[in-house]
């Protein structure tokens, strides 16, 4: 199983989007291991949004669709709005 999803940087007003098969981990990774990357510059991060895939190929297509500007549209409108 793969999950897509976005994750909100409140003080920075952020969002960044990505795919994992271990969210509990990735979510760490990106709220305290890493020491470089984009994610690193606006920490902390929370999860708005997740969607759930059988295959990495699915995750990876629903990623791109989402990192689209209709999909960060998205994001922005129906996510961060409510």
């Amino acid at each position: 199983m793969f999950t897509v999803y976005v994750l909100h940087s409140k003080q920075f007003n952020k969002i960044y989007i990505g795919y994992t098969s271990d969210l509990n981990n990735r979510l760490l990774s990106h709220n305290q291991l890493a020491t470089k990357g984009y994610t690193v510059k606006f920490r902390p991060w929370e999860i708005i949004y997740t969607e759930i895939f059988a295959t990495k190929t699915e995750a990876i297509k629903r990623e791109k669709q989402l990192k689209s500007a209709t999909g960060r549209d998205f994001i922005r409108r129906q996510l961060l709005m409510q």
